[in-house]
């Protein structure tokens, strides 16, 4: 039996606990609103400027098609990084830093509270809770980051 650990970030949206590994995550960042930019789905809220470079930034809550939160003090941006893109997303709170055993976390179903099985890297469970292990890699598609990209360089609020 492996004793691997997976290190992971845990967030809450909406009633649901999500994670990822902690290698994907760049920064955590206190709320505040992203710059919009036109002609982009309504699940991206705009851009965040994040070490000299333009980042995405998702609406988790819009994406996952949940009904909007009120403000709250605890929303955070969270950066995700994979080397090369960036791309942030909105939560509604930042919960710890934890690991689990590697061969604790299950293959998703092809659905899981409608979510589509392309943004599940696995599912884990923790006492009665189960923690949605989001693939951050996958939270905005190739196609999708082309429209991003285009949306970006005819802002005329984007200064690239």
């Amino acid at each position: 039996m492996s004793s691997e650990r997976v290190p992971l970030v845990t967030f809450r949206v909406g009633d649901t606990t999500y994670a990822a590994d902690v290698l994907s995550v760049e920064r955590v960042i206190p709320f505040t609103p992203p710059r919009a930019i036109p002609n982009v789905p309504v699940w991206l809220d705009g851009v965040i400027d994040h070490a000299g470079r333009a980042v995405p930034v998702i609406d988790l809550r819009a994406r996952f098609e949940l009904p909007p939160a009120a403000p709250d003090v605890l929303r955070r941006i969270v950066i995700f990084s994979n080397g090369t893109d960036s791309v942030a997303a909105i939560v509604d709170a930042v919960e710890e830093v934890s690991t689990v055993a590697a061969a604790d976390l299950t293959e998703p179903p092809a659905i899981f509270r409608g979510l589509a099985k392309q943004y599940l890297r696995a599912l884990v469970r923790r006492n009665s809770d189960v923690i949605v292990v989001l693939d951050a890699a996958q939270l905005l598609s190739a196609r999708e980051r082309i429209v991003v990209d285009q949306a970006m360089a005819e802002s005329p609020t984007h200064g690239r």
